[in-house]
């Protein structure tokens, strides 16, 4: 599948770079993960590489502001293999009380207070990242990365509630909804924080700001989507990605695999001449925005070819 992947997609068409505290990071978020309980061993998120495609993400961000993120993306590995590998995501009244639990998390804002059981590991480190978060003291941030997080488990309640069914959802749906199974938003919200990317308030009120995170979205979970789907369906279908869901409407598995990645160039497209527009009428105060938005679709192309995860 990777190199179907690597064939026909349309590599973007951006510089790409690796932090030079790559390693480092990596070892410490391993650290992380162990010591509050997340993983038992680091096999598993080793081969995630979560500090690698951080590091692909924000290749001159300050090394706490790094460490953050790739602390952040093996949170978000941790939960996904959860769902998807260990049995918590195949039953909406077995997720439930843990996304409850998470949302209490959520609600305090990084704020102290004691963590339920229920939420056990996952909620001691959403914990911690919320506390990280809130010490940068950027509110409009703080608020942004709780909201995103919200979105991405509730989320993950449609993807249990379709699981429990059988259910494939329609394609349209899908999409709208993988933009927040796929973590992208709280991601971006903390790479734009590692590279001071937020433009000004106003700047950000402009209507196409919200399209242009809408076809980074798409991009990144996509170009996941035709890269996983190998291992995906090698382990057992499931309705929860790109290939999958056009399958279902065609009934022809070469075609969709075809009409994923079709989709992808064309939105690389889009997102190309979305992007060109903001430039024209906001000028270079929105390039370090742009510069972390070009990033994600970059490093999520050469993460997504190097993966052990995927393979």
């Amino acid at each position: 599948m990777r190199s179907f992947a690597l064939s026909a997609l349309r590599e973007p068409p951006f510089t790409g770079a690796q932090h030079d505290d790559t390693d480092m990071v990596a070892r410490e978020s391993e650290y992380w993960a162990q010591d509050l309980g997340l993983i038992s061993n680091g096999q598993r998120l080793r081969r995630a590489d979560a500090a690698g495609l951080a590091g692909r993400a924000c290749p001159q961000a300050p090394r706490d502001r790094l460490r953050l993120l790739s602390d952040l993306i093996s949170w978000l590995f941790v939960m996904d293999d959860a769902c998807d590998e260990d049995g918590l995501g195949d039953d909406p009244t077995r997720l439930a009380p843990t996304v409850a639990a998470l949302l209490d998390v959520l609600d305090r804002n990084g704020g102290p207070a004691p963590v339920s059981a229920i939420a056990g590991p996952l909620g001691l480190a959403l914990a911690d990242l919320c506390g990280r978060v809130r010490a940068h003291r950027r509110p409009a941030v703080l608020l942004r990365f709780t909201a995103a997080m919200r979105e991405y488990l509730l989320a993950l309640l449609w993807e249990a509630a379709n699981r429990e069914h059988d259910r494939v959802p329609p394609v349209d749906e899908y999409v709208q909804m993988r933009r927040h199974t796929g973590g992208v938003y709280p991601s971006l919200t903390l790479t734009d924080l590692a590279l001071g990317g937020f433009p000004p308030a106003d700047r950000r009120a402009d209507p196409r700001w919200a399209a242009l995170d809408l076809l980074a979205a798409n991009l990144v979970c996509w170009c996941n989507d035709v890269f996983s789907y190998g291992k995906e369906h090698r382990v057992g279908p499931d309705a929860h990605n790109l290939v999958t869901v056009l399958a279902q409407e065609t009934g022809d598995e070469a075609a969709a695999l075809r009409s994923a990645a079709a989709r992808f160039n064309h939105e690389l497209g889009s997102y190309l001449t979305a992007e060109s527009d903001l430039l024209a009428n906001h000028g270079d105060v929105v390039r370090p925005a742009l510069a972390a938005r070009r990033n994600w679709i970059r490093a999520t192309y050469d993460w997504s070819r190097a993966a052990e995860r995927y393979a």
